[in-house]
Parts: C-alpha cells; structure tokens; sequence
C-alpha cells in the first residue's frame, strides 16, 4: 500500500461514525448486558463454543443488539448475512435460502442470518423462514425493538429463543464514553479533548440508555469545539463543558446539585405531589423539569406508570388519558403538546387513589415464589383432543355464561392456593363499585363450601 492509499484509507475511515468506529468487534470488548454476555451468560457460553440458536434480541435503541450481532459474526465459524427488513422481501429471502444450501453442501457451513428490524416483516416473509430455520439449514437472529409477541408470527417465535435487552445503564454509557475519548485509533483520543464530570453526567442522562446517542452526542459536541477553539498550542487538553453538551443536544441540563441527585428529586417531587393529589404542586414540578431540559416523553412513562401503581381501578379512565396525552405529545411536539401532558398530570392528581392493584400484583409475584409453578387444575385445562377428554381435562368446569348474572362459584386458583385473596379494592372512586361485586361474589362462594 502506498502513501496515496495510507492517506485514502485514513480519510476513509476518518469519515465512519463514532459510534459505527467505537462498535466492539469482540465479545471482550462488549459493555453491558452482563445477563446474556458475562462468562456466565447465555450468549457468552454459545459464542465461546461456537454453538449459536436461533434467537430473536429485542430490547430498545442503542442498547447493543446489532453490535452482539456481528461478534457472533466475527467469533464464530458459520458463514454469516445480514438483511435489513425494511429493504428486503421474499425474493432476497429465496436467494439467501439458496445461498445457504450451496455452504452447506459445498463448504459444509451453517448459515447464521441476522434480519435488522424483523418486526417489519409481514407474515409472508416471515413464514418464509420457518421450514429453514427447523431444520436447521438457517440460524436466525432477528433484531427488534417491538415486542415479538405481537410483532412476530407465534411459529418463528416458538423456533426461536428470545432474549431481552435492557437500556444500558449510566455506568455501561460512560464507560462507553470514557473509552471513546480516550481510544487513539478509533476514538477521539488525538483531539486531546477530556470530559468534565458535569458533561459526562449529561451525556448519560440524555442517552437514556442509548449508547448510539451518547456517543453521536460526543462527536457533535467534539467537532464544535475542536472548530471553535481547535487544539491548544502548549498541549493542553481542551475540556467539553456542559454548555458544549447542551449545545451538542440542543438541550438543556437539569440542575444539579453536587451529588447530582436534582434529576431525582424533582420527580420525586412531581410523582408524590400526584399521589397527594395536589394538581398545583404536579403541574409546578412537571414544568420545572421541562424548562431545564428534561425529556418530556420521560415525564409521560412515570405518569403512566402512576396512573397503574397509585389509582388502579379506583379510576379505570386514569390510564386512557396519559396514553391519550403521551401520543398528543408525539403528535404535536413542542411546544402544543406540553399541554396535552399538563391536562393529564391535573387529572391523575384529582383522581380518587388506590394501590390495590399495585399491592395485588406484589403479592402474587410473593406467592409464586414461595410455591413454585403449581398444576393447572383439571376442570379449567384445555381438552381440544380426546386422550385429553378422557384424562379428565375440562370435567365438571361451569360455563359462567349459562348461569345467573354470569357468575357460578367455581375454583379457580390451583389446589394449594384455594381461598387465597391477592386483591382487595378500596372504597374510593369506581372500586367501590368492584368491591361490593366482589364480596357478592365471595359470599356466594362461602354459602357453597368454595373457600
């Protein structure tokens, strides 16, 4: 290779992403997700032996699922593709199929295929892969950020093993980060720049979890100081601020104080004022953290997450709204939709409050367990077969239709549990209504012998 070509190649890669230059090309080098990738992680044993399944990875944006992707490429033997379902069909699919008999015939290769977005995929295409991944001639890894129970065909999921990625966390972004300015080859290393301790809190709250934004945050925020101020004549390293990350983001921080724990504060603020049922106190804290910055959509997941945890059924409607006002926002944007938000935080602080459904679901998850996974009883499984008749599945269930007000007391619950309650409404709001139903209903149990 000669000067020309040194140069070319350099310029080339000069030209690449951050976060495309900064993508590990082993598992060694891999942060986060230590579930599946530590040593004693599902995907670490199956690279490590060179014994890839089919496997659909779904977890959020920028939390490593292409990344993990083309390790396997690199770590294992198979012959591997990779197909992006937005751009591809069922032609592309046929002529990968071929492709994979000739390695297998030929080359005596497996086939690793990794579809990008599989979700896109319609059901056609997606049948498509079925025969060819049970036997064996394709190992599939699809990508996704949609839950495959919906978006994928129950056949292909049922072929595949799916693994759940999580956002990575502040600690993985700014490792992530440190590594990038500090990497000579293929990170910022040669700019001289270094983070202040401000800045790279910044960086991670903004990524939330994306560590394809953090690091295309950091290149951002690196070329505008670098052409602002460039490299100081006597060495010196030259420092992104927070402003540099604000500028970078378009975004403001939040201000912290010296722990850094004002992010935390004020929606502790804002979710405590909710359930206090104070709607001046929620409407103040919620556009405090507007105005400095925060991610409105944040805001909206802990109002949903409230509307369940705090009101539950005491007002069924109370998550309509803030669904209803997280997709206004989505709509409209800044700055109309912040209204749309305001609404619901007003209508989630005067509702009637009930944690019975929160406190119903940890008791249940306390109970499983303890008891572990106990039989289904015989008189609610399914029968669709004749052994399954004859095996008593199904004998003796009562089909509440049939009966007045379709209610009959029955079992429901396995044998062990029976007479277990886990959920007990308030007397505010609409659970007052599904209170007295319920102890209607348990009473007739009581007068029947059913506990």
């Amino acid at each position: 290779m000669d000067l020309f070509e040194q140069n070319a190649q350099k310029n080339n890669y000069s030209s690449v992403p951050l976060a495309e230059r900064m993508r590990p090309g082993k598992l060694a080098e891999f942060v986060g997700q230590e579930h599946i990738a530590d040593k004693d992680g599902l995907l670490y044993r199956a690279i490590e032996n060179d014994h890839i399944f089919s496997m659909i990875l779904w977890g959020p944006p920028g939390c490593g699922k292409t990344t993990l992707a083309n390790i396997i490429a690199k770590e294992t033997s198979s012959h591997f593709l990779q197909i992006s379902a937005v751009l591809s069909g069922v032609k592309e699919i046929r002529s990968i199929i071929e492709d994979a008999k000739k390695n297998q015939t030929i080359s005596k290769k497996k086939t690793i295929l990794f579809v990008d977005e599989i979700h896109r995929f319609n059901k056609a295409q997606q049948d498509a892969f079925l025969k060819h991944v049970e036997n064996g001639l394709i190992t599939l890894i699809g990508a996704t950020t949609e839950n495959p129970s919906f978006e994928v065909i129950s056949a292909l999921i049922s072929r595949c093993r799916v693994i759940t990625l999580e956002p990575l966390s502040a600690k993985n972004i700014e490792t992530i980060l440190e590594r990038a300015i500090k990497d000579r080859k293929r990170g910022l290393g040669d700019t001289g720049l270094t983070l202040t301790k401000d800045a790279l809190r910044h960086f991670v709250l903004v990524s939330d979890g994306d560590v394809r934004a953090a690091l295309n945050g950091l290149e951002i925020a690196a070329s505008i100081i670098m052409s602002e101020r460039g490299k100081k004549e006597n060495g010196e390293s030259v420092q992104i601020e927070l402003k540099d990350v604000e500028k970078a983001f378009q975004q403001k921080a939040l201000i912290y104080d010296k722990s850094g724990e004002e992010h935390y504060n004020l929606i502790s603020a804002f979710h405590k004022s909710l359930r206090g049922s104070d709607p001046d106190a929620a409407l103040y804290w919620m556009e405090r953290m507007l105005l400095a910055g925060e991610d409105p959509f944040y805001i909206a997941r802990r109002m949903i997450r409230f509307a369940s945890e705090d009101i539950g059924n005491a007002d069924p409607y109370a998550l309509q709204i803030i669904m209803s006002a997280t997709e206004a926002y989505r709509l409209l944007g800044n700055p109309e939709g912040k209204l749309a938000l305001a609404q619901a935080a007003v209508y989630l602080a005067t509702a009637p409050k009930s944690n019975s459904i929160y406190e119903a679901y940890g008791k249940v998850g306390k109970v499983i367990e303890r008891s572990g996974t106990l039989p289904v009883p015989m008189h609610i499984r399914n029968a669709p077969t004749n052994l399954m008749h004859k095996l008593g599945y199904g004998k003796d269930y009562r089909y509440a239709h049939d009966y007045k007000g379709a209610f009959v007391p029955q079992d429901y619950l396995p044998e062990k549990l029976e007479g277990q309650v886990f959920y007990n409404p308030s007397s505010r709001g609409y659970e007052k209504t599904v209170k007295q139903r319920l102890e209607r209903w348990r009473d007739l149990k009581k007068k029947q012998n059913i506990k």
